[in-house]
C-alpha cells in the first residue's frame, strides 16, 4: 500500500471530504484545517464548460490533478466512470493519478454492467490508489429493490478490489446501518441536508462523508445573490475573504511543474 493511499485510508473514522474544483477552492479548503480534499466532476466539468457524467472532462481532471498535486494535502480525484471503457485505459489512467501524488480515486458505476464494473474497478486498483466505488442505485433509475441491489453491488466491487463503497442518495438511517454491517471496507455517503447529519452519519459507522457538488453550487448561489444585491441595492456581507488572503492561498504551494 501507497504511504499516501495508507495515509488517506486512515482518516476514515469519519473523513469529512469536502469537494474543490479548482486550485483556489482546494486551497481555501486546506487553509480551513481540512487534510483531505475531494474533486467534484460536475465542478470540474462546469468550470471547463463540458456536460458532467459523459466522460468529457478526463484531460481536466488531470490537469486539476497536477495543479493540486502541490497541497499539502490527501487527494482524491472523481473520475466519473473512468472516462473510457477499456479496463487497460482505466488502469493508464490511474497509474498516471498516482504518479503526481494522488491518494485516491472515486470512480462511478452509473449503473452499468456489474461484471464489466468490476473490471473498471480492478483495473483502477492496480494503481495502488484508494479506490472508492460508487454505486448508483439511488440515483438512477435500477430494480424495484434499489436497498437490495446496492448491497449487492457493494459486494461484488469490494470483491473486485475497491477499498470502498460510495452510494449517494442513501439516506434512510436503517439502510446505511444495515450496508455498514455487511461490508468489510469504509462505506460512503453523500452529505444531504434532507438525511442525516455528519455526526449522526458517525454514530451509524459511517466511514466517509462526502460533500460532493454541493460546495460548488453554494458557490454560484452565492455570487448570483451578491451581485444581484449590489444592483438592488442591497446589504453584501463584509466578511468574506479578503484579496490578500486569496492571494496567499493561491501563492502557498505552487502547481507541479509538467
Amino acid at each position: 500500500m501507497s504511504t499516501a493511499k495508507a495515509r488517506f485510508a486512515a482518516l476514515h473514522r469519519p473523513l469529512l471530504l469536502p469537494n474543490a474544483w479548482d486550485h483556489a477552492s482546494a486551497s481555501a479548503l486546506v487553509a480551513a484545517g481540512f487534510p483531505a480534499i475531494g474533486t467534484t466532476s460536475l465542478g470540474v466539468a462546469a468550470a471547463a464548460g463540458l456536460p458532467d457524467g459523459t466522460g468529457a472532462t478526463r484531460d481536466e481532471t488531470v490537469e486539476l490533478a497536477r495543479r493540486l498535486a502541490g497541497l499539502p494535502c490527501l487527494l482524491s480525484v472523481d473520475i466519473e466512470a473512468g472516462f473510457r471503457d477499456d479496463p487497460a485505459e482505466v488502469a493508464a489512467l490511474t497509474g498516471e493519478l498516482a504518479s503526481l501524488g494522488v491518494a485516491g480515486v472515486n470512480i462511478e458505476d452509473a449503473m452499468g454492467d456489474v461484471r464489466h464494473r468490476c473490471e473498471l474497478v480492478s483495473a483502477a486498483a492496480t494503481s495502488g490508489l484508494f479506490v472508492n466505488a460508487r454505486i448508483d442505485t439511488h440515483w438512477l433509475p435500477s430494480s424495484a429493490d434499489p436497498d437490495r441491489e446496492a448491497l449487492a453491488r457493494a459486494e461484488s466491487y469490494v470483491d473486485a478490489g475497491a477499498d470502498g463503497v460510495f452510494v449517494p442518495g442513501l439516506t434512510d438511517e436503517k439502510v446505511i446501518a444495515a450496508l455498514v454491517s455487511a461490508v468489510d471496507v469504509p462505506v460512503n455517503i453523500l452529505y444531504s441536508p434532507a438525511g442525516p447529519g455528519f455526526p449522526r452519519l458517525a454514530e451509524l459507522g459511517v466511514g466517509r462523508v462526502s460533500c460532493g457538488s454541493l460546495p460548488f453550487r453554494a458557490g454560484l448561489d452565492a455570487a448570483v445573490r451578491t451581485v444581484r444585491a449590489i444592483a438592488e441595492g442591497g446589504p453584501v456581507a463584509a466578511d468574506v475573504v479578503s484579496y490578500a488572503e486569496v492571494v496567499s492561498w493561491a501563492s502557498a504551494a505552487a502547481p507541479r511543474p509538467r
